[in-house]
């Protein structure tokens, strides 16, 4: 059986291979229930999360994403998000690989983020505002700008010292990157604000955005997660990666629609909408939208079949 450690993934998963390999698997029929998700109680820190996630083709391989997420593994010095990516024949259901999930996680989401943002930010969208430090973050800058020139990135965190660690890392891998520690200018100034954070509270305010900006929200996965307000909502055209999982666990929708800002009718289509042509995205250019991700299994099945075609670059 083959694995693929966090390193294989990177070689074989390029940002714009895997931005076009998830616009086809969008296209096509895929399998992928809702995800599973267990509380699990960790002593003397925050509780862990553990989301299984199975998704297959007909005539394709299965693959079961098991990723746990602990957020006191920052205190830790671990990463917070860890988990792998179980790949099986779908013939005989034999197992073919164990992929590192963590990694995969990593660039499918990030790529899945910026294939939402070819279709809804503006075209001459040069500005990108990063919030959040964690590992998420260098991945959705870099997956940005292959879908956009970008000229400026910005990166905002609660803990100033990261949010210079990592744009100093992003200018020394090329990106005119500087930290700032004012969110609400940064809001104001950029294109496109692509949020990766474990908020419960919203952070970025609809009253910030600037006609025209993109609003990516990566971070929250449950009900009670957050990282916007109503406000941006109420002001936004609002797509999702899949209807179901973002009415059941995208807590800035949830808590936007128990509030009364906006009704699901305010969905106006998923990403496999967009990739196939069904719908508009950006209407003009003052128009704001928003793209909120929890992610899906297609993602995962399509990232691992790229890796495991592709073999070391």
């Amino acid at each position: 059986m083959l694995v693929l450690s966090g390193l294989d993934v990177e070689k074989r998963l390029d940002y714009p291979t895997l931005i076009a390999r998830l616009r086809t698997a969008f296209t096509t029929d895929c399998a992928a229930p809702l995800r599973h998700q267990h509380r699990i109680p960790v002593a003397g820190g925050e509780d862990g999360v553990m989301l299984m996630k199975p998704a297959w083709r007909e005539g394709g391989p299965i693959a079961v994403k098991i990723v746990n997420v602990f957020p006191s593994n920052v205190a830790r010095g671990l990463p917070a998000v860890l988990g792998a990516v179980m790949v099986f024949d779908g013939a005989t259901g034999d197992a073919r690989a164990v992929i590192d999930g963590r990694t995969l996680t990593i660039r499918r989401t990030a790529a899945a983020s910026a294939l939402a943002a070819d279709y809804l930010a503006r075209t001459d969208a040069r500005t990108l505002l990063v919030v959040g430090t964690g590992q998420l973050a260098p991945a959705l800058a870099h997956a940005h700008a292959c879908i956009r020139p970008l000229r400026r990135v910005l990166v905002w965190g609660r803990s100033p010292d990261k949010a210079k660690a990592l744009a100093e890392t992003l200018a020394a891998e090329g990106m005119n990157a500087t930290p700032t520690d004012d969110l609400e200018r940064s809001v104001r100034e950029a294109d496109i604000i692509t949020c990766a954070t474990l908020a419960k509270e919203a952070l970025v305010k609809g009253a910030w955005l600037r006609p025209g900006a993109h609003l990516d929200l990566v971070g929250g996965f449950t009900p009670e997660m957050r990282e916007t307000d109503d406000e941006a909502m109420r002001r936004a055209r609002i797509f999702v990666d899949t209807r179901e999982g973002a009415l059941a666990e995208a807590g800035d929708i949830i808590q936007a629609m128990r509030n009364g800002a906006i009704t699901v009718g305010d969905i106006k289509g998923e990403l496999s909408e967009l990739c196939v042509g069904n719908i508009t995205g950006r209407g003009g250019d003052e128009e704001i939208t928003v793209f909120k991700s929890v992610g899906t299994a297609l993602e995962d099945l399509a990232a691992a079949e790229l890796a495991l075609e592709r073999g070391d670059p």
